[in-house]
């Protein structure tokens, strides 16, 4: 039985530093909150990082109903971090995100799982919300990953 519920944003990584992070916290199933799993960034679209995963040994499961909708996206781009959390806590109260989180907690209580999202401070994303969500229902402890740098690769503060 899982005691930590992890998270990762991917904003400004490699795909080399994400995995070493995730293979250092021991993580075996990754779960994608994105509500549209593709990506600019090299190796983190959804095919792409799914295979790179599982050759790590890693899972993946998307749960798109856990993504912020457009409006929440919008707000958080322009700043409106007040706006975006009030759109996004109401998505969450939905049946289909419900029954998402459920999963998401099922999962997390089971394996070691983290939550990815893009960006790297988990305090502007909308997976730091699902987290605390699911450590209410679980009572498992949250730690927010940070992927690998080159500077940072091996450091005790790349995990931190």
């Amino acid at each position: 039985m899982a005691s930590t519920l992890r998270t990762i944003g991917y904003e400004g990584a490699s795909l080399e530093g994400f995995l070493s992070a995730l293979r250092r916290a021991r993580v075996s199933l990754l779960v994608d909150v994105r509500a549209v799993a593709v990506s600019r960034r090299k190796g983190f679209s959804k095919t792409a990082l799914a295979a790179a995963l599982s050759d790590a040994g890693i899972g993946y499961l998307h749960l798109r109903d856990l993504g912020d909708p457009k409006p929440g996206r919008e707000a958080a781009r322009a700043g409106r971090m007040a706006e975006f959390r009030t759109i996004y806590t109401a998505h969450l109260r939905g049946a289909v995100a419900q029954a998402a989180l459920a999963e998401a907690a099922r999962v997390a209580e089971q394996r070691s799982v983290c939550l990815l999202c893009y960006e790297a401070d988990p305090s502007g994303c909308h997976r730091a919300i699902v987290a605390a969500s699911i450590a209410r229902k679980t009572g498992l402890a949250v730690q927010h990953l940070r992927p690998d740098t080159p500077r940072a690769a091996g450091s005790a503060t790349a995990a931190a």
